[in-house]
């Protein structure tokens, strides 16, 4: 092939996103410069941090950039390389996705060994998704012997790994929330969640205070808002907050008033850690060494939700933004 296509952001949302603020561009093939390679992605994925980026406001991410590709995490076949340290035929995770061929600089990429597990996997449990619960749960809000643990948005790409891994840190219980009796039911029957919260369907808080009467030790959260509010409450003393995301607020037009009850965790001796996962990449090689071994065993689960094809990306993101997802959202290309 001689052609490239890309997604572009058309135009920077306010408010909620649609389809009108993407645009399926096709270009020419890029050209490698010295220690490049050639990647045809295979897989892509779309995140939730990705709606921050199209704000026009610094962060510790750059802003997409208007009328250029959007990037993110992507996994692909080397095949072309201008780099005597990647070859052709090689697998390997980069960042710039959102298009179906990539010249990446051969540091910037990171080889993929296929035998440990299916390349999907590689942008899901033992990418920036697995180490992200990993990193929360160990070094953020680490969890210890007979904690109970509650994980927000916890059917997402992080929560189905975070519920799982919080047992096998010593959690006594492990309770998650998500939107839909669907959703709940999975929670418990195929991610190691004791019980689930639907925030559809009542108040978050009432429903944690009858699932965890005397509390919980360690909250995940990817929310914000009123789960973050009902999760200061439920601290118990020494409790432990890993403010992960707040997907809640990403699409506000205003700025978000703060948790009311903040002031809380003085009283209860408590932390609430924001996290960036730049900050941990030096446990990738301890993450990976465990989760190999526990997605071989069965004892880690994981799923995706596939959408197939570059122009179904936005919609693809448009949907795990809203909820569309089970485990990690992923586009084929």
């Amino acid at each position: 092939m001689s052609v490239n296509r890309e997604i572009h952001l058309a135009a920077r949302p306010v408010g909620e996103p649609g389809t009108e603020n993407f645009e399926l561009v096709t270009t020419t093939l890029p050209e490698l410069a010295e220690g490049q390679i050639l990647v045809r992605n295979a897989w892509m994925s779309v995140d939730p941090y990705m709606r921050e980026r199209m704000h026009d406001a610094e962060s510790y991410l750059p802003p997409f950039q208007l009328g250029a590709p959007l990037d993110g995490s992507a996994i692909g076949e080397v095949v072309a390389s201008r780099s005597t340290d990647i070859p052709v035929g090689a697998t390997v995770v980069h960042f710039l996705g959102w298009r179906e061929y990539a010249a990446v600089d051969a540091v910037a990429a990171t080889v993929a060994d296929l035998t440990l597990a299916p390349a999907e996997a590689w942008l899901g449990a033992l990418g920036t998704t697995g180490l992200t619960a990993y990193a929360a749960l160990t070094h953020v809000a680490p969890v210890r012997e007979g904690d109970v643990v509650l994980v927000s948005a916890a059917a997402g790409a992080v929560g189905t790994v975070a519920g799982q891994l919080a047992r096998k840190l010593g959690a006594s219980r492990v309770i998650g929330s998500a939107g839909g009796t669907l959703k709940t039911k999975k929670l418990v029957q195929d991610f190691g969640y004791d019980a689930a919260i639907d925030y559809r369907a009542g108040s978050v808080a009432e429903q944690l205070a009858e699932i965890a009467p005397d509390g919980i030790d360690v909250y995940v959260d990817h929310v914000g808002g009123d789960h973050l509010v009902a999760a200061i409450d439920a601290l118990r003393h020494g409790g432990r907050v890993a403010m992960v995301g707040a997907i809640s607020s990403y699409n506000a037009t205003e700025p978000v008033p703060g948790p009311s009850n903040l002031f809380t965790l003085a009283s209860k001796d408590a932390t609430l850690r924001g996290m960036l996962i730049n900050s941990y990449f030096h446990l990738f090689p301890e993450w990976i060494a465990k989760a190999t071994g526990w997605l071989a065993d069965g004892s880690l689960h994981t799923e995706v939700t596939v959408a197939e094809g570059i122009e179904r990306a936005p919609a693809a993101f448009l949907d795990m933004m809203r909820g569309g997802n089970v485990g990690k959202m992923l586009v084929r290309l």
